[in-house]
């Protein structure tokens, strides 16, 4: 789950509830056209109005839901046509009957209530017109019941209100540390445990990412221990594991940080350098030889050379975007940097055909 598919349901909600608040403003208002409180047939302006703009909205929302309509503005407009509505049809009521203020000041609160139970202001807006207006009429017997009719709901939306904000706030917060938790999964599987470095996966992923922008010379530089099996069989694999380590971590200080650099199998690293020419291929390449063979890692197997560890390297070009002919092409360099006495490095340009 994304920001984008949080801000999707957020506004799946808000669509949600002011559809729901039109539906039934436009029920109530059909109803009371054809089943009036009293036998009193009040076909009044406001109602009219309410009636109208309820389905007008509801049918315009549903036509173009990505165009949000001011839920606040919504909710004041339809309460003060309630409360106009409500003052009307009380002014021809013979006798006057409080009873139907309050029945009215109900019948708004319920629509609040269902269709705002999470949206306090909203509900507000649109009730206090009404509640006002009730009590305008009204007599001050039944104040209290109108007080309590308008207070009881309202302090419902708003512990409503508050759980529902602290649910929304632990959810985002949970949504963030899952992508962040997944962001960091994804990093960590494209990445050699051993030495830190691109795996096959990772290599894969940056390379098709760097493919996809234009510019630059690119070359593949193939890299290779001398004699590694044979120190691992002599030193131990713990050994074997640490000289990885010391290797890895000085090929990526010799290059530049926007160059990409993996563990290309058991012993074998792979290095690719973005906006380089030939040159600089050459003076990385050697780079990366001296510092391996700075550490100084003893390695007796690999006396023909040097006493201590030692790579060779092969280099090609990247040519068309072709990755698997440019490390076929560095893989052949390689080998003939071995077979020349490793400790080497050799451009693919330069092998002897024979």
């Amino acid at each position: 789950m994304t920001s984008h598919s949080w801000r999707s349901l957020c506004n799946k909600k808000y669509q949600l509830s002011l559809r729901l608040f039109l539906f039934l403003n436009a029920v109530s208002a059909f109803f009371s056209f054809i089943l009036p409180l009293y036998h009193v047939r009040a076909v009044t302006v406001p109602l009219c109005l309410l009636f109208g703009l309820s389905m007008g909205l509801l049918l315009w929302n549903w036509q173009f839901p990505r165009k949000k309509i001011h839920i606040p503005f919504v909710s004041i407009l339809f309460g003060g046509l309630w409360a106009w509505h409500v003052a009307i049809k009380f002014a021809a009521i013979e006798p006057h009957d409080p009873t139907y203020l309050l029945i009215a000041l109900l019948s708004v609160l319920f629509i609040g209530s269902i269709a705002f139970s999470n949206n306090i202001i909203a509900f507000t807006l649109h009730s206090l017109p009404v509640f006002l207006s009730c009590l305008w009429f009204t007599e001050g017997d039944y104040w209290l019941r109108m007080f309590y009719s308008f207070a009881l709901p309202m302090a419902g939306i708003a512990i409503q209100n508050l759980i529902q904000s602290r649910n929304d706030t632990f959810a985002r917060n949970l949504m963030y540390r899952l992508l962040e938790e997944r962001e960091t999964l994804n990093d960590l599987s494209m990445l050699d445990p051993l030495t830190g470095l691109y795996n096959r996966r990772g290599l894969q992923n940056k390379i098709d990412n760097l493919l996809a922008l234009e510019g630059g010379v690119r070359y593949v530089l193939l890299l290779d221990i001398d004699h590694f099996k044979a120190y691992n069989d002599h030193y131990g694999h713990m050994m074997g594991d640490q000289a990885l380590i010391r290797v890895s971590a000085a090929i990526r200080d010799a290059v530049r940080s926007r160059d990409i650099v993996a563990r290309f199998g058991g012993e074998e690293f792979m290095v690719l350098l973005s906006s380089a020419d030939l040159d600089r291929a050459r003076m990385d390449a050697e780079r990366i030889r001296q510092r391996v063979y700075d550490l100084k890692i003893p390695h007796m197997f690999n006396e023909s050379v040097a006493t201590n560890v030692t790579i060779s390297i092969g280099i090609a070009p990247l040519m068309d975007e072709d990755i698997d002919a440019a490390l076929d092409l560095a893989d052949k360099a390689l080998y003939e940097a071995k077979h020349q006495g490793r400790n080497n490095i050799l451009v693919s340009g330069d092998l002897k055909i024979a």
